[in-house]
Protein backbone atom coordinates (compact mmCIF):
# COMPACT_ATOMS: atom_id res chain seq x y z
CA UNK A 1 0.00 0.00 0.00
CA UNK A 2 1.62 3.30 -0.73
CA UNK A 3 1.24 5.81 2.07
CA UNK A 4 1.53 9.47 2.20
CA UNK A 5 1.30 9.98 5.94
CA UNK A 6 3.84 11.54 7.80
CA UNK A 7 3.67 12.64 11.76
CA UNK A 8 1.68 15.54 11.54
CA UNK A 9 -0.08 15.98 8.22
CA UNK A 10 -0.95 13.45 5.04
CA UNK A 11 -1.05 14.11 1.30
CA UNK A 12 -4.43 13.21 -0.03
CA UNK A 13 -6.02 13.48 -3.77
CA UNK A 14 -8.67 16.56 -4.50
CA UNK A 15 -11.63 16.21 -3.61
CA UNK A 16 -15.20 18.00 -4.81
CA UNK A 17 -15.12 19.19 -1.17
CA UNK A 18 -11.72 21.10 -1.89
CA UNK A 19 -13.54 23.46 -4.63
CA UNK A 20 -13.51 26.81 -1.89
CA UNK A 21 -10.15 26.04 -0.58
CA UNK A 22 -9.22 25.54 -4.41
CA UNK A 23 -10.76 28.68 -5.22
CA UNK A 24 -9.52 30.76 -2.45
CA UNK A 25 -5.78 29.80 -3.25
CA UNK A 26 -5.98 30.19 -7.32
CA UNK A 27 -7.25 33.40 -6.56
CA UNK A 28 -5.46 35.34 -3.47
CA UNK A 29 -3.30 37.52 -5.70
CA UNK A 30 -0.52 37.38 -2.87
CA UNK A 31 0.40 33.94 -4.15
CA UNK A 32 0.02 34.88 -8.15
CA UNK A 33 3.90 35.36 -8.25
CA UNK A 34 4.61 31.66 -7.25
CA UNK A 35 1.99 30.07 -8.84
CA UNK A 36 2.77 31.94 -12.19
CA UNK A 37 -0.94 33.07 -12.46
CA UNK A 38 -2.16 36.40 -14.30
CA UNK A 39 -6.34 36.02 -13.58
CA UNK A 40 -8.25 34.59 -11.28
CA UNK A 41 -10.22 31.18 -11.59
CA UNK A 42 -14.00 30.83 -11.64
CA UNK A 43 -15.81 28.28 -9.45
CA UNK A 44 -16.68 26.91 -12.27
CA UNK A 45 -13.59 26.04 -14.20
CA UNK A 46 -12.30 24.87 -10.69
CA UNK A 47 -14.87 22.36 -10.50
CA UNK A 48 -14.18 21.27 -13.71
CA UNK A 49 -10.75 20.63 -12.96
CA UNK A 50 -11.41 18.96 -9.50
CA UNK A 51 -13.93 16.16 -11.94
CA UNK A 52 -10.75 15.50 -13.65
CA UNK A 53 -8.63 15.53 -10.94
CA UNK A 54 -8.75 11.37 -10.88
CA UNK A 55 -6.85 11.21 -14.03
CA UNK A 56 -3.50 9.33 -14.23
CA UNK A 57 -0.47 11.24 -13.83
CA UNK A 58 1.40 9.66 -17.00
CA UNK A 59 -1.97 11.28 -18.53
CA UNK A 60 -2.02 14.93 -17.33
CA UNK A 61 1.87 14.78 -16.65
CA UNK A 62 0.38 16.54 -12.96
CA UNK A 63 -0.08 15.07 -10.13
CA UNK A 64 -1.69 17.57 -7.07
CA UNK A 65 -1.89 16.69 -4.14
CA UNK A 66 -3.98 17.84 -0.66
CA UNK A 67 -1.68 18.60 2.97
CA UNK A 68 -3.96 17.65 5.45
CA UNK A 69 -3.24 17.93 9.18
CA UNK A 70 -5.05 14.90 11.18
CA UNK A 71 -7.60 17.38 12.11
CA UNK A 72 -8.75 16.60 8.58
CA UNK A 73 -8.03 20.33 7.61
CA UNK A 74 -7.03 21.19 4.14
CA UNK A 75 -3.43 23.44 4.74
CA UNK A 76 -2.19 23.43 1.42
CA UNK A 77 -1.37 22.13 -1.71
CA UNK A 78 1.75 20.32 -3.34
CA UNK A 79 2.30 19.46 -6.88
CA UNK A 80 4.35 17.47 -9.48
CA UNK A 81 4.30 19.25 -13.08
CA UNK A 82 5.57 18.68 -16.38
CA UNK A 83 5.68 15.16 -15.50
CA UNK A 84 8.67 13.16 -18.35
CA UNK A 85 8.14 9.73 -17.59
CA UNK A 86 10.61 9.27 -20.77
CA UNK A 87 13.04 11.37 -19.17
CA UNK A 88 12.11 10.44 -15.46
CA UNK A 89 11.68 14.15 -13.97
CA UNK A 90 8.97 16.06 -13.02
CA UNK A 91 9.23 19.76 -11.25
CA UNK A 92 8.08 19.92 -7.61
CA UNK A 93 5.94 23.29 -5.94
CA UNK A 94 4.78 23.58 -2.82
CA UNK A 95 2.58 25.68 -0.87
CA UNK A 96 1.12 25.82 2.79
CA UNK A 97 -1.92 28.61 2.48
CA UNK A 98 -2.11 30.12 5.77
CA UNK A 99 0.48 32.17 7.28
CA UNK A 100 -0.54 30.31 10.75
CA UNK A 101 0.58 27.41 9.57
CA UNK A 102 3.68 27.66 7.79
CA UNK A 103 7.18 27.78 9.84
CA UNK A 104 5.67 24.09 11.54
CA UNK A 105 7.24 22.02 9.57
CA UNK A 106 4.15 20.64 7.37
CA UNK A 107 5.84 22.44 4.19
CA UNK A 108 9.01 20.02 5.31
CA UNK A 109 6.98 16.69 5.95
CA UNK A 110 5.07 16.93 2.88
CA UNK A 111 7.77 17.65 0.71
CA UNK A 112 9.79 15.23 2.12
CA UNK A 113 7.05 12.53 1.25
CA UNK A 114 6.37 13.64 -2.37
CA UNK A 115 10.17 13.21 -3.11
CA UNK A 116 10.24 9.63 -0.99
CA UNK A 117 7.05 8.92 -2.94
CA UNK A 118 8.34 10.68 -6.98
CA UNK A 119 11.47 8.15 -6.07
CA UNK A 120 10.38 5.21 -4.73
CA UNK A 121 7.17 4.72 -6.95
CA UNK A 122 7.17 7.03 -9.53
CA UNK A 123 10.46 5.62 -10.42
CA UNK A 124 11.70 9.35 -11.12
CA UNK A 125 15.57 10.50 -11.65
CA UNK A 126 15.14 13.92 -10.89
CA UNK A 127 12.81 16.56 -9.25
CA UNK A 128 13.21 20.51 -10.09
CA UNK A 129 11.90 23.65 -8.48
CA UNK A 130 11.97 27.15 -9.33
CA UNK A 131 12.08 29.87 -6.53
CA UNK A 132 12.18 33.22 -6.77
CA UNK A 133 15.49 34.94 -4.56
CA UNK A 134 13.08 36.50 -2.41
CA UNK A 135 11.30 33.80 -1.12
CA UNK A 136 13.81 32.70 1.62
CA UNK A 137 11.33 30.36 3.23
CA UNK A 138 11.13 27.80 0.10
CA UNK A 139 14.87 28.32 -0.54
CA UNK A 140 15.91 27.19 2.87
CA UNK A 141 12.71 24.44 2.92
CA UNK A 142 14.20 23.00 -0.85
CA UNK A 143 17.96 23.60 0.30
CA UNK A 144 17.16 21.73 3.35
CA UNK A 145 16.01 18.21 1.73
CA UNK A 146 18.73 18.43 -0.16
CA UNK A 147 18.11 20.36 -3.10
CA UNK A 148 20.89 22.06 -4.93
CA UNK A 149 21.03 25.30 -7.05
CA UNK A 150 21.81 24.73 -10.52
CA UNK A 151 21.26 28.00 -12.20
CA UNK A 152 19.87 31.66 -11.93
CA UNK A 153 17.47 33.12 -14.07
CA UNK A 154 17.99 36.80 -14.08
CA UNK A 155 14.99 39.59 -14.83
CA UNK A 156 13.06 36.21 -15.43
CA UNK A 157 9.42 36.99 -13.28
CA UNK A 158 8.26 41.01 -13.84
CA UNK A 159 6.55 41.64 -10.55
CA UNK A 160 4.68 44.68 -9.62
CA UNK A 161 6.79 46.53 -11.94
CA UNK A 162 9.95 45.52 -11.64
CA UNK A 163 12.19 41.84 -12.54
CA UNK A 164 12.76 39.71 -9.64
CA UNK A 165 15.33 36.69 -10.27
CA UNK A 166 14.71 33.14 -9.63
CA UNK A 167 16.81 29.94 -8.86
CA UNK A 168 16.89 26.50 -10.53
CA UNK A 169 17.19 23.93 -7.82
CA UNK A 170 17.39 20.12 -9.06
CA UNK A 171 17.35 16.40 -6.79
CA UNK A 172 18.65 14.07 -8.47
CA UNK A 173 18.12 10.72 -7.19
CA UNK A 174 21.34 8.58 -7.24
Amino acid sequence: MITLKGENIYLRALEPEDLEFIHAIENDEAVWEISNTQTPYSRFLIKQYLEEAHRDIYDVKQLRLVISNYQKEAIGLIDLFDFDFKSKRAGIGILVKDEVNRGKGAGKEALSLLINYSFTHLDLHQLYCNISEENIRSLKLFKNQGFKQVGLKKDWNYVNGSYKNEYLFQLINN
